[in-house]
């Protein structure tokens, strides 16, 4: 635990508010975990999605 708290006294958060601090983990914890349920979803149903990495719209020239 020391080093976390090393660390964010360190970083670019290190100078706010107790508040703000805990704000900033509270959006970043939230943004992971997000992230970390997208994968999983994907991971999960990967097999019937269709991703295409092409146009919206297919025109033939």
């Amino acid at each position: 635990m020391g080093i976390i708290k090393e660390i964010i006294q360190l970083s670019a958060i290190g100078a706010l508010s107790k508040w703000h601090k805990a704000f900033v983990l509270l959006l970043f914890s939230v943004i992971v975990v997000t992230l970390l349920t997208m994968l999983t979803v994907l991971i999960v149903n990967g097999n019937g999605a269709s991703i295409n990495f092409g146009y919206l719209y297919h025109t033939d020239y």
